[in-house]
């Protein structure tokens, strides 16, 4: 039987998927219909949670390095200065949680982030190859492949449509994308520079007597850039023309002046939930999946959640277990779910005009996300994300649990025990505890109130972060 695993699109899930199976050493193809690689802001935020997936990935350092915190928000109306906000307050990090805040990183250098870490596993985006169709059995796909005219046809045992929107994967399987688009609220975003504006900020220009209906203006990481963000009225065409008429009439300066438009697209409202996200041995993920409004910034975060979801359990099946692949779906498409509603409640804020729709708290973070029984009551429950804590190691170093958890593996812990036979396995203890076999110092006793951990407690982590089972 076929091992490949055909990836279709080539953005932020696609590369997670492609990069998580890459490491666990699957043979994995990439392709993309289009000619050359994004090149724009799009998903810029990136969330606590998929933070904590880029740790375990190893592109975690080059996020950090080349990206900024969100920045501070200053207010203008009717062109006078007026407050500086902020759409969260940056907090500490915990024990439990290491990565507390959002990260602001221009999408395109993302996906060239994860790019580079996916060659060092030998596996290079295929450009200017578009799935064309596919058909399936009991043991495999079979996919077409258009290049330049070229057709190639190709086995794999998987196939995955990572393929946005308006995906070919979606359509050529037949799975329904419900849900609405309204045609009568248009957002212009795109990338300009703004030199007159002090870079270290980001700006918010309206008029007095509608401080919620302005034009937004937002730093970006590694150049001169803001990503901005208007509504578009009427016939108005995307122009740098029409953004400089914008921060015209709204921002009271006469040097304001806009250039170096890269990147632009009108956004319209169009809130899609796929009614399936399997079909046999084909899979949707990201926005093939799920369609979000950019309130929130919760669509690119939840496609590369879909991926490192997906990629530990493609590679089970691929290995002769299959019985996990069914819980793709019903974990994933109950959070894509409710990641949608609360992207439409944000939305609804703006759009009414609401004093507090931009901020943002820990509802958009990710980090309750929990795939837990929804009879559970436990603090700590299977299905929940597992948390981080300090601890030492056998030589007495510093070292995470997230250090523990990092690779493809699954990972025992066994409290105040000796623990279990096996290559991923440690005892948690409490200084002064002499164990057999490997073992961590839980000096402070952070790990063990995380977990609401007794002497004798085993915890299962899933090789994805969330815990698998609690004994």
């Amino acid at each position: 039987m076929a091992q490949l695993v055909l990836v279709v699109g080539a953005g932020p899930t696609g590369l997670t998927l492609a990069l998580d199976l890459a490491r666990r050493g699957i043979p994995v193809r990439i392709v993309d219909r289009a000619a050359a690689f994004f090149a724009g802001s799009r998903g810029d935020g990136i969330q606590p949670r998929t933070l904590e997936v880029f740790d375990d990935l190893g592109v975690l350092d080059a996020v950090l390095a080349a990206g900024m915190p969100t920045p501070v928000m200053r207010v203008h109306l009717g062109g006078e200065f007026v407050t500086e906000r902020r759409m969260s307050e940056p907090v500490e990090p915990t024990p439990a949680v290491p990565y507390p805040n959002l990260w602001v990183l221009g999408q395109s250098h993302t996906e060239a982030i994860l790019r580079d870490r996916l060659a060092e596993f030998g596996v290079q985006v295929e450009l200017g190859t578009a799935l064309t169709g596919f058909t399936q059995d009991d043991h495999g796909v079979t996919a077409t492949l258009d290049r330049d005219g070229t057709r190639e046809t190709v086995r794999a045992a998987y196939l995955v449509g990572a393929d946005g929107g308006k995906s070919t994967v979606r359509k050529t399987a037949g799975i329904p994308f419900e849900g609405s688009t309204d045609e009568s609220l248009r957002m212009l975003l795109g990338d300009v520079r703004a030199d007159a504006l002090d870079h270290e900020f980001g700006y918010w220009f309206a008029a007095a007597d509608e401080p919620m209906r302005g034009i937004a203006l937002s730093p970006l990481p590694g150049g001169r850039q803001f990503q901005f963000a208007a509504p578009l009225t009427g016939d108005a065409q995307p122009s740098l023309e029409l953004l400089q008429e914008y921060v015209d009439r709204y921002c009271g300066r006469d040097d304001v002046t806009l250039t170096d438009l890269t990147w632009v697209t009108v956004w319209r409202p169009n809130i899609r939930l796929a009614q399936r996200f399997r079909d046999g041995r084909v899979f949707l993920a990201g926005d093939a999946a799920h369609a979000h409004p950019p309130t929130g910034g919760q669509g690119m975060n939840t496609g590369i959640q879909d991926a490192y979801n997906l990629g530990w359990k493609l590679a089970a099946a691929l290995a002769g277990d299959d019985t996990l692949l069914d819980s793709y779906e019903a974990e994933r498409r109950t959070v894509a779910a409710e990641v949608l509603g609360l992207s439409s409640e944000l939305l609804d804020k703006l759009v009414d005009g609401e004093e507090d729709a931009m901020e943002r708290g820990p509802e958009t973070q990710q980090l309750d996300i929990s795939y837990r029984d929804p009879a559970a009551r436990d603090a700590l429950a299977v299905g929940d994300r597992a948390p981080d804590a300090p601890l030492k190691d056998e030589a007495g170093r510093p070292v995470r649990l997230f250090d523990l958890f990092r690779g493809p593996h699954a990972t025992v812990l066994s409290f105040g025990t000796s623990p279990e036979a096996g290559p991923d396995a440690y005892a948690v203890v409490r200084p002064g505890t002499s164990v057999t076999g490997p073992h961590v110092v839980d000096v402070d006793g952070h790990a063990h109130a995380a977990y609401a951990a007794v002497e004798g407690t085993r915890v299962l982590v899933r090789p994805d972060g969330y815990i698998g089972a609690i004994s």
